[in-house]
């Protein structure tokens, strides 16, 4: 039974976004597993809290996820 965590920041990606994510996520183990594994392929996606999550020394947020998603 594959367990897959998707980490993402709260407030970036919508519930539509997490459950497009999820399948996708889904359907590449399967490709990998076999159709038999769908029903205990496991996909969790956490959220983290904005201003939680550092990269290079430097806290991220959801408005800074946002602005590069548009390529502010």
């Amino acid at each position: 039974m594959p367990l897959v965590t998707i980490k993402g920041i709260e407030g970036v990606f919508t519930s539509e976004q997490k459950a497009e994510a999820i399948r996708k996520v889904t359907d590449a183990m399967v490709s990998l597993e076999g159709e038999n594994l769908r029903e205990v392929t496991w996909v969790i996606f956490e959220e983290v809290k904005s201003g939680d999550w550092g990269i290079g020394g430097k806290p991220l947020t959801a408005e800074t996820i946002k602005k590069i998603q548009s390529g502010s």
